[in-house]
């Protein structure tokens, strides 16, 4: 976990030198994703944690695979933003969430917004937040 979600985020890596129709599920971090951009680049790594990280070789190989594709229609509008009809409206209107909250960090209420967003994206109420705390001896 990290300071954003506890939940897994998944990293779609798009290049022609990707390996095509394939699921990796080996455990990267956003230290491996910067390990990888500087090998790829001929960089030295910038610090302890990079330079340890797993680099994400399984996801390439070494031979492009050239052929153009198809990319899908969106099944939902990409322009319309928090319809009346959404359950997130009036929860949106009583926080008043404006542009410039978001200019600046820690401008907005964390737990709101996550909740607001986890309803938007899953539906339904977002499970209570978990501590990476686990205490005892």
């Amino acid at each position: 976990p990290d300071h954003i979600d506890s939940h897994r985020s998944p990293a779609f890596v798009v290049s022609p030198y990707t390996h095509q129709g394939t699921v990796d599920s080996t455990m990267y971090n956003t230290a491996s994703v910067l390990r990888t951009l500087e090998l790829i680049l001929g960089l030295r790594p910038m610090t302890q944690f990079d330079a340890a990280a797993m680099p994400m070789w399984r996801a390439f190989s070494n031979a492009p695979l050239l052929t153009p594709y198809d990319a899908e229609k969106p099944r939902i509008s990409l322009t319309e933003r928090n319809p009346a009809a959404s359950g997130g409206q009036a929860r949106s209107q009583k926080a008043k969430l404006t542009e410039a909250d978001f200019r600046q960090a820690d401008m907005v209420d964390d737990d709101e917004l996550n909740a607001q967003l986890w309803r938007a994206i899953r539906g339904g109420e977002p499970p209570p937040p978990v501590s990476g705390y686990i205490g005892g001896r």
